[in-house]
């Protein structure tokens, strides 16, 4: 369980912060000037060199809105340079890209964030650049929405790259690029100039992961634990009736991928935040608050006292760990591996559920976490190392993580969702405390 009672005030962490920038400066460069863009998008790390693999190109948008994310937070030009031309010569695939369902994870964080700095007035109004970002953005949320598959409740699911009976619990996060093109607008045209409201799309996509990916401890299984989620819910795509839980990336359909649950935290919390700003909509408030109290809680019940979670809750050698929720996590124990990317996208859902909701357990349950992770041994200090947060997790299962020499299982690599999450967590803080604008991803 997080031990709350040692997480510090939000002021204390100012130098962890700053530091965090600092050297994810260094980070960013070295990527810049030995990545290759005819070799793919960078995914994680292997001997701490950036590497290229995956399903799908879904981490691009990682890449080049950390660059972004290093000017809001640093004001060094050079990195919204790297960002702003990076984005207009390689983002555009990602913005028509009808195979996958990651839009807002490579478009909001390219596209949204520029957009957002040129709504703050922290980079000068250009009309033709804004129209350029928003044109993108309401054609990748129009994308996004177009990857529908009906329920039999009446409700639907923006469909995962696996196709159209697959919910991923991921989406819920990746689901701020359908709001934000509803947020400027736009309505996606079907057949017969039918016109498909964006909005009504992301209530109801978030609805069906709360219903089906997230448990509430009310009897729906033998394993129904409050809190818990699955990384995929599969469908029947004749009729629209659910049919059982799955995992693409966790241990079990019946146990929590600590990833996955962090998205369904950070991701309930933020869409929170912008239905607030909407007229009505009081049972998908309430939906989705319900969602992220259950994930939340479980993550501070099922997480070690220092905030960094195993990979997923029920993977088999945790039982060689004795009580490992007692004690801090230990990245490099030979049985299981932490998953740092997850405490990264976790943290940001904790503090976001927190100020929203008032309640401290939440906003210190966040800051506890940011103060392990910014800190060694997660924080990469190395200068040969390219990665920034340490001790990332990406498919357990199919063996894809690097596993050091004398090891047994994988440890010291970075991912490049987990360094955006990092960043993007540090940079919300850091604008709390200093009494910036608060950041949303809605324009």
């Amino acid at each position: 369980m997080v031990d709350l009672s040692t997480a510090p005030a939000p002021a204390a962490l100012l130098p962890k912060l700053h530091r965090l920038f600092e050297l994810s400066a260094a980070k960013i460069r070295s990527i810049e000037n030995g990545w290759r863009p005819e070799s793919g998008s960078p995914v994680f790390t292997a001997g701490g060199r950036y590497t290229s693999r995956g399903w799908t190109e879904w981490t691009q948008g990682f890449q080049f809105g950390s660059a972004i994310l290093q000017f809001d937070a640093t004001g060094e030009s050079e990195f919204l340079e790297i960002g702003r031309e990076r984005t207009v010569a390689l983002m555009a695939p990602h913005v028509s890209h009808i195979g996958v369902h990651d839009h807002g994870f490579n478009n909001v964080s390219t596209y949204g964030n520029l957009l957002r700095l040129m709504n703050e007035g922290r980079i000068p109004e250009d009309p033709w650049q804004r129209r350029f970002y928003e044109m993108a953005l309401k054609v990748s949320g129009a994308v996004q929405a177009a990857r529908w598959s009906r329920t039999a409740d009446g409700g639907g699911y923006i469909y995962s790259f696996n196709g159209p009976h697959s919910l991923f619990v991921d989406t819920i996060r990746t689901l701020r690029a359908l709001s934000v093109a509803h947020a400027l607008g736009h309505t996606l045209m079907g057949e017969n100039d039918r016109k498909i409201p964006l909005l009504e799309r992301v209530a109801l996509h978030a609805r069906a992961t709360a219903k089906y990916a997230v448990w509430y401890g009310e009897g729906r299984d033998a394993y129904d634990v409050r809190g818990r989620t699955a990384h995929e819910s599969i469908f029947n795509t004749n009729d629209g009736n659910y049919r059982c839980p799955n995992s693409q990336q966790g241990y079990s359909p019946f146990s929590t991928w600590t990833r996955g649950l962090a998205w369904a935290m950070c991701g309930f919390a933020e869409q929170l935040e912008w239905f607030d700003t909407l007229e009505g909509h009081e049972e998908t408030r309430a939906i989705m608050e319900k969602a992220a109290r259950a994930t939340c809680d479980f993550y501070l019940e099922n997480t070690p006292p220092d905030g960094i979670p195993y990979w997923d809750t029920g993977a088999p050698g945790l039982a060689a760990l004795g009580d490992w929720r007692s004690r801090p996590a230990d990245p490099f124990n030979p049985h299981e591996p932490v998953d740092s990317s997850a405490a990264a996208i976790g943290a940001q859902g904790l503090l976001r559920l927190g100020r929203r909701l008032k309640e401290e357990r939440y906003w210190q349950g966040g800051l506890k976490v940011l103060d392990t992770l910014f800190a060694e041994p997660y924080l990469s200090t190395a200068a040969k190392h390219q990665g920034l947060i340490l001790h990332s997790v990406y498919h357990r299962p199919n063996g894809w993580d690097a596993i050091p020499a004398g090891a047994k299982v994988p440890a010291g690599e970075s991912s490049m969702w987990g360094d955006y999450h990092a960043r993007e967590a540090a940079l919300y803080l850091l604008r709390v405390i200093e009494g910036k604008p608060y950041l949303k991803f809605w324009p």
